[in-house]
């Protein structure tokens, strides 16, 4: 037998109720007796009743008295009266009326309790963290939070919580009842609040918004999370090296780098991965499924993440912005890339020359120096390039027409893009800013040029005896030298 002994709650308008109390003792009725014995008693979590059995004893326990005006129920008589109170004051002539709104009430706590939300009065301090509320119950909730104790325990599984509601919420896990319906989709929910988030989804409204750079989220809890980048708290931390992370999601895939099994295989390539959801997502390459259509072109993605990306072309939104000049981006990676402009960071290095570079891509492009591929072939004469942009400038043989003029010395262009950075020779625009001595440039290569003369980077050696240059053109003249002594001197 449970000797616990079961804390009364205080309900709404101050009353008490043992409801955790009487659901024990309600449930334990659903107990059945065992063959060999009619006092022995074994509990529903060790010999399970059917399911229908189980569903319609527990709901029972919190459905028995309903209000015969509206679709609420109550675990007791007296309560339904009291929220009975509440139809009568409207139907007849009431004792309290609100001077601001149209709210009536027989009931005078429940007036006071009103009233409080116009006035702002939160007379219920907690003495912990001194947060205030309206009402006394809410305060006696929140200090749950504070001791961590958990009065209202199921009587299925024995999980615990700090609220009479949360375990009601809890309790149609069991019985499998889903009240609260979508009208647009027709998905059911536990909890009205889930279903209140889930209409946004199909509303598009996103109450939730930063305080800091004003972005705003359908549900609380996102834009908690992403309050994190602005504070840059990491709460999630690896248990085997201690590395942590904003996002949940973040350190489940970092923790891949430490387990090594994997269990769930490709039956397409055998490319094996440590989670289903990964092999899920891997086998839409297979299949060709993009499950993720853009409203706007109809464009379609495979990843969810894909697709967010993309909306940013037709929002124009840029939220990735540069700390040094300012200028702002799509996606996180292209101000990363960007931001190496301003540092002189070169972290991709050629394994044939030795060689470095900003970006992944110029490294890759450079390697085709080596291996003599050339990937851009001119469609009118089928000459090759090692570059694209070699190729373009090679157009201009054959494209006589030049579009594009410009209005301050009549210069023309084939290009958009180069009529755009000839017009900075006569703006004086110089977009690229030394992040060291604050000097501007008005092309990124010569920004480039000059931050190596900072921390004295010298990438270009003589093979002959080992000096090193800032710049090609500095190891293009010094090699001379050695030209001219291996021919000797002049006779």
């Amino acid at each position: 037998m449970d000797q616990k002994i079961c804390k009364e709650v205080e309900t709404v308008d101050g009353q008490v109720d043992s409801f955790s109390h009487r659901v024990r003792k309600e449930v334990k009725q659903l107990r059945i007796l065992k063959p060999e014995s009619s006092t022995a008693r074994t509990p529903i979590t060790q010999q399970k009743l059917p399911q229908e059995q189980l569903c319609a004893g527990i709901s029972g326990i919190f459905r028995r008295f309903p209000c015969s005006r509206c679709s609420w129920s109550f675990a007791s008589e007296a309560v339904l009266q009291r929220h009975e109170q509440r139809h009568r004051a409207v139907s007849i002539d009431p004792k309290y009326k609100c001077t601001h709104s149209p709210y009536v009430t027989d009931v005078k706590a429940c007036n006071t309790c009103h009233a409080q939300t116009h006035t702002g009065e939160k007379p219920y301090r907690c003495s912990m963290c001194s947060k205030s509320f309206i009402r006394a119950s809410t305060l006696k909730s929140h200090t749950h939070k504070h001791t961590r104790e958990r009065p209202y325990k199921c009587s299925v599984c024995e999980k615990s919580f700090g609220r009479a509601s949360t375990l009601k919420s809890h309790t149609q896990t069991h019985t499998g009842e889903k009240p609260y319906k979508c009208s647009m989709c027709g998905k059911s929910f536990i909890q009205s609040s889930k279903l209140k988030s889930h209409t946004r989804m199909h509303t598009g409204e996103r109450p939730h918004k930063c305080s800091v750079c004003d972005k705003s989220f359908g549900q609380w809890s996102h834009l908690k999370t992403h309050t994190r980048i602005h504070t840059g708290e990491r709460p999630y931390t690896c248990s085997m090296c201690d590395e942590s992370f904003i996002w949940a999601s973040t350190l489940k895939t970092h923790m891949r780098i430490h387990i090594q099994e994997k269990l769930f295989r490709c039956s397409q390539c055998d490319k094996s991965f440590s989670f289903a959801s990964n092999l899920k997502r891997h086998t839409r390459t297979h299949t060709g499924e993009r499950s993720y259509n853009c409203s706007v072109c109809d464009k379609s993605f495979l990843w969810a993440s894909n697709l967010q990306r993309h909306m940013r072309i037709h929002t124009r939104e840029k939220p990735y912005i540069c700390s040094v000049c300012g200028k702002s981006f799509i996606r996180a990676s292209s101000l990363k890339s960007h931001t190496r402009m301003h540092t002189g960071e070169r972290p991709y290095k050629c394994s044939v020359c030795n060689k470095s570079f900003g970006q992944g891509s110029h490294l890759k492009t450079h390697t085709r120096i080596h291996t003599g591929e050339r990937r851009y072939t001119c469609s009118m004469c089928d000459e090759s390039f090692v570059w694209a942009s070699a190729l373009k400038t090679h157009m201009k043989s054959h494209i006589q027409e030049k579009l594009f003029r410009c209005s301050h010395c009549d210069k023309s262009f084939t290009l958009a893009s180069y009529l755009k950075r000839h017009t900075r020779i006569h703006t004086g625009e110089r977009s690229y800013k030394c992040s060291v001595c604050d000097k501007s440039f008005v092309w990124a290569s010569n920004l480039q040029r000059h931050m190596r003369t900072h921390p004295q980077e010298k990438p270009y050696t003589c093979s002959v005896c080992g000096k090193s240059f800032i710049r090609a053109s500095g190891l293009k003249i010094h090699t001379h030298i050695h030209i001219l002594e291996a021919r000797g001197p002049i006779t």
